[in-house]
């Protein structure tokens, strides 16, 4: 006789005290077994692989393991591979800790670079700040189409991918002008240690908007990791810095403003992981290409900012009738030529620098958040924020006499590592883990 290896639904089936009853998928008029007397069977689901699923075992009593064939089977909704009695899975869940931790360390050293170099960046286009966010902002669609272009023709991404629906990166590209104008609104009135301060509502915002639409649950250690970031993060950069004083000069409008840009820095974010979730069940070819949802974001990202221009080069002082005198003035000091290249020295080698780093901390972030979630890439960004502040204690070329260290930069820093080492704690016996008996 033949035999079927199928994949049941955790909804198909229905666990009695006595036995088990499964519902027969289409095409199936029936299922002959039979088994030796022995111990009652036990089937175990032990942890999670890769692909967000489960290894499934089989235990005979509590000493024997049954070695089962290469079949797919789902513990809700979630397939998981069991071959050899789980041991391939083992190693696939092995593999995948180790791609989120390479991943995540990738993402904190691109984010120092990142920090650190857009800082020196800003010492040759000292008076065209604005010149600069306009030309990531822009110059990055072109970028992105670029390795877009490059990785559909070499078949990464598929026709399936590019022909799925835009209104998502629409979405993406609204949230994502309208922080970049909130935040840059109440920039300008916020000052001093203010900012990181209130950039910490980012990841709470992030977990509220992950538990209301991605459904996610998270146990108490993760909320306590969470919750010792923000504290060492603001104990790192606030100490010393009269933040007290900056949030009450700033007023609370200014402040809820900056708050408001965050939540939608968030929000935007937690959708991308909603694009890269749904597309796993979607597209024939696994999960969506993130330089499609790169791509297409930046695009409608730099529509909407196009739109604002108005509003936004106002909030820096530069009146829009003059913005295209301003931006021509802007590249003459980033190529460093003609008669306005005078005070630009280190361009364009510094915007450059700062440019290449930023799309790929740009693109690490994504990659991160696809592979893990929300959370996680932003747990990996804020901990750059420390390693960043003891770097500018360092003789850096072109930023003169280097900064000291904040009064509680060492105490804020053992907090926010103590809040990595809790958030990425796992207990031994975590309720996550979901079994299923039968009894004979």
């Amino acid at each position: 006789m033949d035999t079927i290896c199928r994949r049941f639904s955790a909804a198909g089936a229905v666990t009695l005290a006595s036995y088990a009853h499964f519902r027969l998928p289409a095409g199936i008029r029936g299922v002959r077994y039979s088994y030796p007397p022995r111990p009652r069977m036990r089937l175990v689901a032990v942890r999670q692989i890769a692909d967000g699923g489960a290894w499934v075992g089989s235990r005979v009593g509590v000493r024997r393991r049954e070695k089962v064939g290469a079949c797919s089977y789902a513990v809700e909704d979630r397939r998981a591979a069991a071959a050899d009695g789980g041991e391939n899975a083992v190693v696939g869940s092995g593999n995948k800790v180790v791609e989120v931790v390479v991943a995540a360390t990738a993402t904190v050293v691109l984010g120092v670079g990142n920090r650190v170099l857009y800082k020196l960046a800003l010492v040759p286009l000292k008076q065209y700040p604005f010149f600069l966010a306009q030309l990531a902002t822009f110059g990055y669609v072109i970028v992105y189409f670029a390795i877009l272009y490059i990785r559909h023709n070499a078949g990464i991404v598929t026709d399936e991918m590019l022909q799925a629906p835009k209104a998502p990166y629409i979405v993406i590209g609204l949230l994502e002008a309208l922080a970049a104008a909130t935040g840059m609104a109440a920039g300008a009135i916020l000052s001093g240690a203010s900012i990181p301060i209130l950039s910490q509502t980012f990841l709470v915002w992030q977990i509220l908007l992950s538990i209301i639409f991605l459904g996610r649950r998270y146990k108490v250690n993760q909320l306590l990791g969470c919750f010792l970031v923000t504290i060492g993060v603001i104990a790192t950069v606030a100490s010393g810095a009269g933040a007290g004083n900056s949030l009450k000069e700033g007023g609370i409008f200014w402040s809820l403003l900056m708050i408001v840009s965050f939540f939608l820095q968030a929000a935007d974010t937690v959708l991308k992981e909603l694009i890269f979730l749904d597309s796993t069940h979607k597209l024939k070819g696994g999960s969506m290409d993130l330089f499609v949802v790169n791509s297409y974001g930046s695009a409608f990202q730099a529509l909407f900012i196009f739109l604002l221009l108005p509003f936004l080069s106002k909030l820096w002082g530069i009146p829009f009738s003059q913005l295209p005198n301003y931006l021509k003035d802007g590249a003459a000091c980033f190529l460093n030529v003609g008669t306005l290249s005078n005070g630009c020295d280190g361009a364009p080698l510094l915007p450059m620098l700062f440019i290449i780093v930023n799309i790929g901390f740009n693109v690490a972030l994504l990659h991160l958040l696809k592979i893990s979630s929300a959370v996680v890439s932003c747990l990996a960004s804020t901990f750059s924020v420390p390693i960043s502040i003891y770097v500018f204690t360092m003789p850096l070329p072109y930023l003169g006499v280097a900064s000291s260290l904040p009064a509680g930069f060492l105490a804020g820093a053992i907090i926010l590592s103590t809040g990595l080492l809790v958030y990425a704690w796992t207990p031994s016996n975590g309720s996550s883990n979901a079994s299923f008996s039968a009894s004979t």
